[in-house]
């Protein structure tokens, strides 16, 4: 058997998963709070009543403020990179009915979505406060307004990234002009990677501002990006995983199954985000006791 410095290879391999492990627990420790729960789907809950009404106000923003048809079709396209199969296919179709239908930035759809995203805010800044020890919360108002900022700059983020991700040769063309047929596939595949760093930006500013606390940003990037990167996993295991679940889903929630599968995957999400901020606070409290 293979030894290193007296050491075998399986109690090195038994060292690092007991350390790893001991890493991991108190993550699964605080999955395991029914508080946790509680603040993940009332979170998922307010994106479930955002979240077409935030698709609205994207797409009729890029089609009829800034004129632009080929925006508009990105967000439609996007849609099927992060919706698999047919739930892709049915909430694109409809956006592009509603769009079509109503003309100009509908103005009950930006309110409406002023009201429910600010709503994703107000239990996160509570799971937020409570993973970092923070005993008193902003009074609602002072949270609402926190909570408009917030959400008018990762509004801002979320589009750009998901115009990047519906990238196709047509809406290139809209943005660079006329590019040659055999740089279409390379640019429009860098413009895709170049959509990922967006979603950890969105993470970066609840991390670093929502708390009810002075935070350091560059304490929270490094979880800002690790927890973006594990959301891109979460949506490619949805891609995945869909057809194996889709059927039960179905007959298990009948019309209502297009809802579900979003609060469902919604919940997870909720689930990852507060657990990056768990695990920085932990962090944080682990140096601050070796001082």
């Amino acid at each position: 058997m293979s030894v290193h410095r007296g050491v075998t290879i399986p109690r090195l391999w038994a060292a690092q998963v007991g350390s790893w492990w001991r890493r991991v627990r108190p993550t699964l420790d605080y999955w395991l709070q029914t508080e946790v729960h509680v603040y993940a789907l009332a979170i998922a809950a307010s994106f479930m009543l955002s979240f077409f009404p935030f698709l609205i106000v994207m797409a009729s923003f890029c089609r009829w403020v800034l004129g632009w048809r080929a925006g508009a079709a990105a967000v439609y396209a996007a849609l099927n990179e992060y919706f698999p199969g047919e739930l892709g296919d049915f909430i694109a179709h409809n956006l592009r009915v509603v769009v079509q239908d109503r003309g100009a930035l509908p103005l009950v759809s930006l309110l409406l979505l002023l009201v429910t995203a600010n709503g994703i805010f107000v239990p996160l800044e509570v799971a937020l406060n409570r993973a970092w020890g923070v005993a008193e919360n902003r009074s609602y108002w002072r949270n609402q307004a926190l909570s408009t900022v917030l959400a008018f700059a990762c509004g801002t983020l979320v589009l750009a990234a998901t115009i990047l991700t519906g990238m196709s040769p047509r809406v290139l063309e809209s943005l660079l002009g006329d590019v040659p047929a055999w740089a279409e596939g390379p640019a429009v595949w860098v413009l895709k990677l170049a959509a990922i760093p967006f979603l950890p930006a969105a993470l970066l500013l609840v991390y670093w501002r929502l708390p009810n606390r002075p935070m350091n940003w560059r304490e929270v990037a490094p979880v800002a990006v690790w927890v973006g990167l594990l959301l891109q996993i979460l949506q490619y295991l949805n891609w995945l995983t869909w057809p194996l679940w889709r059927a039960k889903m179905r007959r298990e929630y009948g019309p209502f199954y297009y809802s579900v599968s979003i609060i469902l995957w919604s919940f997870l999400a909720a689930m990852v985000v507060l657990a990056g901020a768990e695990w920085a606070a932990r962090r944080e409290r682990q140096r601050r006791a070796e001082r």
